[in-house]
């Protein structure tokens, strides 16, 4: 039986870093970092850019086009699903799921309480669905505003969704793949038969696909715990992908991709991260792994915000190092900085680091960066 690879904190992080493109060199274009990546996740906030061009900007520098994301959307090398921006040809890795969902799950004798109340729900506004389905037959793209929605049971949630009915049978017409994100504009999306977005791709089994999406989720992070939050839409976690690891000073295992075990010399550079970056997106294993604290705070008070309404997480090599709390105004044409907030001392030579990431930010969205004094601002 192999033993655990044993790993300092140092290996860790870099192994984490190295996973997510965050290290030199960078990668080649915009199709290979989706794909090392496994998806994008597509976020319209736009205090400084949207989440899915912020993330592709650290990888690929000021050279990144934000149009070549939309041409390959449009051509179909890239398709958007769960809110999320991935391969064409990974859509085998969910089609079983969809053609029969709900599922149960690997390891489980049947399903979930809430895959039953939504697959209840969706069988109770069943006109609704086929509504839904008959007028984008006829019509082809249409936004949801322009849908019919003739849904009879509520959606009752406690969150946001809460008699979001067409929305939600939105959401799980995606799940049954029978719709499809087909364009978005202006940030809306339009809605086509999944049929006309979707590669026809053979389907895998479905204990194949979801080892497969494991692995591809473990590649993309490079370290993982073995079993986290179940999500109705992306794990978190590695399941038996890879090879089981443990790390200095933290408790139990991980699950580990060997490739970044590889003994190659790390190069790491500086990168500001957008705030859902998959480097941080998972709150816990960030804390662990980087022993760094950091929330997102536009939705606290401004009053009670430590960082600032949308400040990016620093990375300087193998750490997350501080925040930049940063505003793109648009109208001014400046990328304004009102703070930089530093964890620990650092030197004036990752001060530079950092500024110069700020401007190259600055300059690939066409803006002046306005710094704060001590960083060289006026």
């Amino acid at each position: 039986m192999q033993q655990p690879h044993r790993l300092t904190a140092r290996d860790a992080r870099r192994v984490a870093v190295r996973a997510q493109l965050l290290s030199r060199p960078r990668p080649g274009d915009v199709v290979e970092a989706v794909r090392e990546l496994a998806h994008l996740q597509i976020d319209p906030v736009n205090a400084v850019a949207p989440a899915q061009h912020l993330v592709l900007w650290s990888r690929l520098g000021s050279d990144y086009d934000t149009g070549e994301l939309t041409r390959l959307l449009a051509d179909r090398t890239l398709v958007e699903l769960h809110g999320h921006i991935r391969p064409a040809e990974d859509i085998a890795l969910y089609a079983t799921a969809m053609a029969g969902w709900p599922v149960t799950l690997p390891g489980r004798e049947g399903l979930l309480g809430w895959q039953r109340h939504n697959a209840e729900w969706v069988a109770g506004n069943d006109r609704a669905r086929r509504d839904v389905l008959a007028h984008l037959q006829a019509e082809g793209p249409t936004p949801t505003g322009g849908l019919p929605d003739t849904t009879e049971v509520p959606w009752r949630s406690s969150g946001w969704t809460h008699e979001k009915n067409l929305g939600r049978l939105l959401d799980f017409m995606v799940a049954r793949g029978e719709v499809a994100v087909a364009s978005r504009e202006g940030g809306q999306r339009l809605w086509d038969l999944a049929e006309r977005v979707y590669p026809g791709v053979p389907a895998l089994p479905l204990e194949e696909a979801i080892a497969e999406q494991d692995r591809r989720r473990l590649a993309a992070c490079g370290i993982l715990r073995p079993r986290g939050p179940q999500c109705p839409t992306e794990s978190l976690d590695g399941g038996e992908a890879g090879e089981e690891a443990v790390v200095e000073g933290l408790p139990g295992t991980w699950r580990v991709d060997p490739r970044y075990l590889d003994g190659a010399a790390f190069q790491g550079r500086a990168a500001l991260l957008c705030p859902i970056d998959r480097l941080v997106f998972d709150r816990t294993r960030m804390g662990q792994i980087f022993d760094f604290d950091y929330v997102l705070e536009m939705y606290k008070p401004k009053a009670k915000r430590r960082w600032g309404y949308y400040a990016l997480p620093v990375l300087d090599g193998d750490q997350l190092v501080g925040k930049v709390d940063a505003t793109a105004d648009r109208k001014a044409g400046v990328l304004r900085v009102d703070a930089l907030h530093e964890d620990g001392e650092w030197s004036a030579a990752r001060r530079d680091r950092v500024v110069a990431e700020i401007e190259d930010l600055a300059r690939w969205q066409g803006l002046n960066p306005v710094l704060p004094a001590h960083l060289g601002g006026e």
